[in-house]
């Protein structure tokens, strides 16, 4: 099973979440064993992809190195994660990612028209080998062995539109696509106010975000799934493991998960060798059993 990049550079402008202003976002294809690089439009500064690269996680995951940040990497992540990208050169003109509808839709339609090409050398995952905990109060993420990609997630939100919610997501792109891919991103009208009192969601709009009330959601059209809110959070604990620079093999499972606990689950992941294994599929059998989750 040989790595990937994309078969030629695709290009898209949106609007940044919390800067409301235009960026312009460019996939470029990289060649094997690069990793995933974010490069400043601007100035050719460039933040690799890894744990150590994270400098934020209060409201999103933000990488950076010196000057140049790059915010809300998230949704864009778990699609990379969903078309097994292993290389990738990500030109940006801006400090975040454009928001898009708030999903991570417009970005696997950015790969479907990119495509996507076998490099030379062959591919890798990071295979749980021991099982891993935070646990932070009543909020507890954790990594177990298992032979699949398995996201569980559980919510619990004082809301009458969301209350308890519970989802359990068997990886593959496919199920990616029809399941996870579209869940917005959410939040509360008396959020947004202050935020934007304080410079920060001047991006924030019905178009890239569920909005909520009080009582009920803002939006028209509605909800996608009636449990959007809990499988928008196994969409960002996808991008969030996927600051590896890996597709993790094992089962992650969260209570009231988040950015954070996610960022330190991953740190705590690879503080030790007992802990994971990163595993170069070259044999054909196993090759064509991972593959299949890419289908």
């Amino acid at each position: 099973m040989l790595q990937t990049t994309i078969k030629k550079s695709v290009e898209v402008t949106g609007i940044g979440l919390h800067s409301g202003a235009p960026i312009s976002l460019k996939l470029n294809p990289a060649k094997a064993n690069s990793g995933i690089t974010f490069i400043n439009k601007n100035n050719g500064e460039k933040i690799k992809l890894s744990p150590n690269s994270v400098v934020d996680t209060k409201m999103a995951t933000v990488i950076g190195k010196g000057d140049f940040r790059v915010s809300t990497i998230e949704h864009f992540l778990s699609a990379l994660y969903a078309y097994g990208i292993d290389n990738l050169d990500v030109v940006i003109s801006g400090q975040e990612m454009p928001i898009m509808d708030g999903s991570a839709i417009s970005f696997c339609m950015m790969l479907d028209e990119a495509k996507i090409k076998e490099l030379d050398d062959y591919k890798s995952f990071l295979v749980v080998k021991k099982e891993v905990t935070i646990k932070e109060g009543g909020k507890i993420v954790t990594l177990k062995p298992s032979k699949e990609a398995i996201f569980d997630f559980e919510i619990n939100f004082n809301h009458p539109v969301i209350g308890r919610q519970k989802y359990k997501f068997k990886f593959s792109k496919q199920n990616f696509i029809e399941q996870i891919a579209r869940a917005r991103t959410f939040g509360f009208a008396h959020e947004i106010q202050y935020l934007q009192s304080i410079n920060l969601a001047l991006g924030a709009s019905l178009d890239n975000a569920i909005g909520l009330d009080e009582h009920s959601v803002l939006n028209p059209e509605g909800l996608r799934f009636e449990d959007e809110f809990v499988r928008h959070k196994i969409l960002d604990a996808m991008g969030d493991l996927k600051v590896t620079g890996f597709n993790i093999i094992g089962k992650y499972e969260a209570i009231a998960g988040s950015h954070d606990l996610n960022h330190k689950l991953t740190k705590k992941l690879l503080s030790s060798s007992e802990n994971y294994e990163i595993i170069k599929i070259k044999e054909k059998l196993k090759a064509v059993e991972f593959a299949k989750v890419f289908a």
